[in-house]
């Protein structure tokens, strides 16, 4: 079975077709600056190389029709037709409250995510626009929902709602909805298969570290709690994202700079976090360099930075009553050795010990990090959403 999976973001769309019968990539690659001029497509062929593709992409449609196109492509396609191509499994953002799991895409679905969009309004319309795109150019090909947000709808009422007002929950459903579920998801069972354990029995933390992050507590193979909110916007600091922040900050900010709603979520989201706090860059290699040769604002900011993952490490330790394992994920967390070591240091009363010098050693590949004696494992898994949206679009399927 042939699965294309396909996450379409605002201005960008990444695809990977699978092969299910051994999970292996056929295809991958993903078209950039959608609706913007120097469009292109970045495709990986079967030796590992790149290959970038100029392109005129005026909107999600012709993007998806130009995917197709390289697939079938007589050079570097992977597929003859497209008629070879089984299911397409998409990622979506933010299913709100109405989905737990992933679904089949029909009518009805797409009118309640759409009716989701308000609380995504930059994510959700985009994935809309990949789902449309492929109902127009394969009509009747079988479409799968994958929701960030799913993973994370186990979590018990006291640990998502916000102490406002009940009836602005009741109204306008704010609350905490947590996102990357499909990476929590995967690196929460794929870390109990490498260790040969049954997720039923562990107390798991799962660190997703990347431009963005969010930290989940995973007990007994359920999320019951995890750092992003209602946005992406809350819990650690990231990239650009100030993560959490002192709400009458933002009112006193938005007050003093004369914001408007706009400006003030471009202040958090864009400006803030990491980049804002070094005024260099929001790549954590960049601020690591800047830190190596003395700069004391990149050393700050990855203080910061490591300092709010520690905290809700040891949050969630003391939420499930103890902690069998933390896994590290995503960009930053499988490739700084840095970040790990300084989570994990002068953590041992709660029974973490690192090997430092094996630390050192491990970049984005499955490897125990903690010592023999760690009465914590600690993990390193790198991730993968597309693998898991393929599985998820198989098995809807069957």
């Amino acid at each position: 079975m042939n699965i294309l999976v396909l996450n379409c973001g605002s201005s960008s769309i990444k695809y990977a077709l699978y092969n299910m019968d051994d999970k292996s990539i056929m295809a991958s690659g993903g078209a950039e600056r959608v609706g913007l001029d120097g469009a292109f497509v970045k495709v990986k062929l079967p030796n590992g190389e790149k290959k970038k593709i100029m392109h005129d992409i005026p909107e999600h449609t012709e993007g998806v029709k130009f995917i197709f196109k390289l697939l079938t492509d007589p050079e570097i396609g992977a597929i003859k037709d497209l008629k070879e191509i089984d299911a397409v499994g998409h990622r979506m953002v933010h299913g709100g409250e109405k989905f737990n799991k992933s679904v089949i895409l029909n009518d009805e679905v797409l009118k309640e995510f759409e009716a989701c969009s308000d609380l995504a309004p930059l994510h959700n319309p985009a994935n809309l626009k990949g789902v449309n795109a492929v109902s127009e150019l394969m009509p009747g090909l079988p479409q799968i929902g994958v929701f960030d947000t799913a993973f994370h709808q186990t979590m018990p009422k006291y640990a998502y709602l916000y102490a406002l007002p009940y009836d602005l929950y009741e109204t306008y459903h704010v609350r905490r909805y947590g996102f990357h579920g499909t990476s929590h998801r995967y690196v929460s069972q794929r870390v109990c298969e490498f260790l040969n354990v049954k997720a039923e029995d562990k107390k798991i933390i799962t660190c997703h570290i990347g431009n963005g992050g969010s930290v989940a507590a995973v007990k007994y193979g359920k999320c019951m709690d995890t750092s992003m909110g209602l946005t992406p916007l809350e819990g650690l600091m990231m990239g650009t994202r100030s993560g959490d922040v002192d709400a009458g900050a933002v009112t006193f900010l938005q007050k003093k700079l004369n914001l408007n709603p706009d400006q003030l979520s471009d202040l958090l989201n864009k400006k803030s976090g990491v980049l804002g706090v070094t005024g260099i860059s929001s790549d954590m290699r960049e601020i690591v360099e800047a830190m190596n040769k003395g700069n004391e604002r990149a050393t700050l900011a990855l203080d910061m930075y490591n300092y709010r993952i520690k905290k809700y490490v040891g949050a969630y330790a003391a939420a499930m009553g103890g902690c069998d394992i933390i896994v590290f994920t995503a960009g930053v967390g499988e490739n700084q050795f840095e970040m790990r070591e300084a989570v994990c240091k002068d953590m041992e009363y709660m029974g973490v010990k690192l090997d430092k010098e094996l630390n050192r050693s491990i970049h984005s590949t499955e490897a125990v990090i903690s010592t023999p004696d760690s009465k914590v494992t600690v993990v390193v898994i790198p991730t993968d959403e597309e693998l898991m949206i393929a599985t998820d679009t198989m098995n809807l399927l069957k």
